[in-house]
């Protein structure tokens, strides 16, 4: 089992940067893949970036790319979500999620686990 629970949201102006963290409790922390996800309102929830076990591979969704990375530390049991040059449709609610398995994976019905989101919000 494991509990998450997202922090670091927030309004930003557009171009502007937020880091998200998520705090993993649970002894697998290390075992899983961990992910992030975002839902706008009247959306379908996105994948945004997954990070194997290690950290040793990371992918993150094309529109995202050269703008949001992905990293963890194993030793704190947390997973963060660089945010950088924000656009105002990066607004939505970002999730951290954790999949019980070595394989990445892009889509939400493939992760375990849940946090409850956090709200980013990007003024134009």
């Amino acid at each position: 089992q494991v509990q998450l629970v997202e922090s670091g949201g927030g309004l930003v102006q557009a171009g502007g940067s937020l880091r998200l963290s998520c705090a993993a409790s649970g002894r697998t922390f290390n075992s899983n893949v961990m992910g992030w996800f975002r839902q706008a309102p009247g959306k379908e929830r996105e994948f945004v970036a997954a990070i194997s076990r290690a950290g040793s591979t990371t992918s993150v969704a094309d529109s995202m790319k050269g703008r949001f990375s992905i990293s963890r530390d194993d030793v704190k049991n947390t997973v963060s979500l660089q945010m950088n040059s924000l656009k105002p449709e990066d607004t939505a609610v970002y999730y951290c999620a954790a999949r019980s398995f070595s394989i990445l994976a892009w889509r939400a019905g493939d992760y375990q686990y849940w946090g409850q989101g956090t709200q980013v919000t990007v003024s134009s």
